[in-house]
């Protein structure tokens, strides 16, 4: 195990690379070195790149849990998922560049992509629940990874806002989760149509005489 600081060095310097070049060119040697470390120190805090991404991530999703705004507990679930999903963009302002260089090398790499779609589900897991919207169940499991994929599209719209407080950001968000609520009133409807038919099913196929209860 290694510190915090260190580990946040490590992750830091990934970060940089990919900003700089393709991610599958970047030698674990070469952040090491970025990283203030030898080979030895970076072995022994990571297995290589892919698990100093999950480290990164992890460290995005708990600083964001932190700074959760109790004042915002009893606002609406929509606001709450606003608020939360801006206090991340924020959070993951100074490492624009490298997110830039993962989306790009991504798109050439299935390997990273599916690292990188893995990973963003997972966080939106928790950006979800610590807005009191439940990842459980049918529809909560499709939840995360719809927002995943939303906040994808929405990603070049936040590497392109330099402006303070991200407005640019703000605003598509804001149109992302109108989309999302829409999406998710249909699926209600449609989830309470499946469970309706399985009643009828269930009752239909039922013996006379045979009572469900015992």
């Amino acid at each position: 195990m290694v510190s915090k600081k260190v580990a946040e060095k490590i992750e830091d310097a990934l970060l940089a690379l990919a900003g700089e070049k393709p991610f599958c060119d970047i030698r674990l040697a070469e952040i090491a070195e970025r990283a203030g470390l030898d080979l030895a120190d970076l072995r022994k805090a990571y297995d290589g790149p892919f698990a100093i991404l999950e480290s990164f991530a992890r460290r995005i999703d708990v600083a964001m849990l932190e700074s959760d705004d109790p004042s915002m507990a009893d606002e609406p679930r929509r606001e709450r998922l606003f608020d939360a999903l801006m206090r991340r963009f924020d959070l993951l302002t100074p490492h624009r560049g490298g997110l830039a260089g993962l989306e790009k090398a991504a798109r050439r790499d299935p390997i990273l992509a599916c690292h990188l779609v893995r990973l963003a589900v997972g966080s939106q897991t928790w950006v979800l629940e610590s807005a009191g919207i439940s990842t459980g169940g049918l529809l909560g499991r499709l939840r995360a990874p719809a927002l995943a994929l939303a906040l994808a599209r929405l990603l070049p719209t936040f590497l392109a806002d330099e402006e303070e407080g991200l407005p640019k950001t703000m605003a598509a968000l804001d149109a992302v989760l109108d989309r999302l609520g829409d999406w998710e009133g249909r699926a209600r409807r449609l989830e309470g149509l499946v469970c309706r038919f399985r009643r009828k099913s269930t009752a239909a196929e039922t013996p006379q005489g045979f009572d469900p209860a015992i």
